[in-house]
């Protein structure tokens, strides 16, 4: 399994997303914005697999400019990304 925490020490994403991110912090439920991010709630590392998968995505799409690109839903996923690396950190043992 990747080292997540590297992968996102090397993003180099606009500062108001993720600002935006951390704000969204707050208000994040597992239940409910995995399901509509996943269409499940994986365990935590394997959800931040598949979400920095998604991100990448919509990263490249915003870069491109692309009509389809949802900044909302970036911000959703980055908020994802955070929140889970958070609680798979928790879940670390030791």
């Amino acid at each position: 399994m990747p080292d997540f925490e590297l992968i996102l020490a090397t993003l180099r994403r606009p500062r108001l997303l993720i600002r935006a991110a951390h704000h969204g912090l707050a208000d994040y439920n597992r239940n409910r914005d995995l399901r509509r991010l996943l269409c499940e709630t994986p365990a935590p590392r394997e959800a931040v697999a598949r979400l920095i998968d998604e991100e990448g995505t919509l990263e490249a799409a915003r870069k491109a400019g692309g009509v389809t690109y949802s900044v909302t839903r970036h911000v959703d996923v980055m908020i994802a990304i955070l929140a889970e690396m958070r609680l798979a950190g928790r879940q670390q043992p030791g």
